[in-house]
């Protein structure tokens, strides 16, 4: 049997090792990994199982395309374990950028027939332009929204087309992390942000369980 053009023979990892050690890389796409989404379907439950000593639990949606893990919730478990799971502090300029993509997908879905949002970097940064203070420099916001950018790349929110320098597809996986329990805490500060001086107000930090993706859990 081989996978990603690798033969499982001996010195080989197996199948279940392989789609372990990827989820812990990060989350599976159907549409990117192609290789390992069958292989996902067939040892579904050993993968659960094995994640689940570690105090982790299988996510997958199949309408979407994606599985991924994460932490188990309060609840979920009589056993504490250890965070294996890292939990990263976003700034407040990030998960405004997190907010505007989630609440433009949810707008997306609801006034449009096709499958994947994608947006340029001018668009994104349009969405943001107007939370920025009045004097802000233009050279100055691109700079800055292009490192948020960033960011949520790395944390599987955004992807960059192949091919491609500014067009970027908003990951569905964003709806399974980014829920209205987030959004509404986030929309309060958000009010307290624009109700201050905004450009004596500093970045604020969100903290909550709610966004992570992959082996990554993101506050």
């Amino acid at each position: 049997m081989s996978m990603d053009g690798e033969d499982f023979s001996i010195g080989q990892p197996d199948e279940l090792s392989v789609l372990v050690i990827q989820l812990f890389k990060g989350p599976i796409y159907r549409d990117s990994h192609e290789k390992l989404w069958e292989p996902l379907a067939r040892h579904r439950r050993r993968v659960a199982d094995h994640v689940a000593v570690l105090g982790l639990r299988l996510e997958v949606d199949e309408t979407d395309g994606y599985a991924y893990l994460r932490s188990l919730r309060e609840g979920e478990s009589e056993i504490e374990y250890p965070r294996l799971i890292a939990r990263h502090t976003l700034s407040f300029a990030t998960s405004l950028l997190i907010a505007l993509l989630r609440k433009h997908l949810l707008e997306f879905d609801t006034s449009s027939a096709e499958v994947r949002l994608v947006l340029s970097r001018d668009q994104i940064l349009d969405l943001v332009r107007i939370y920025a203070p009045p004097n802000q420099d233009d050279i100055k916001l691109g700079r800055e929204i292009d490192r948020h950018i960033k960011r949520v790349e790395e944390l599987g929110f955004l992807h960059r087309l192949r091919g491609s320098d500014d067009q970027y597809e908003v990951r569905r996986i964003i709806r399974a992390f980014v829920d209205g329990q987030w959004l509404g805490e986030f929309d309060r500060r958000l009010r307290e942000y624009l109700d201050d001086d905004v450009d004596a107000k500093p970045d604020a930090d969100l903290d909550d369980d709610h966004v992570a993706t992959g082996a990554h859990d993101a506050s």
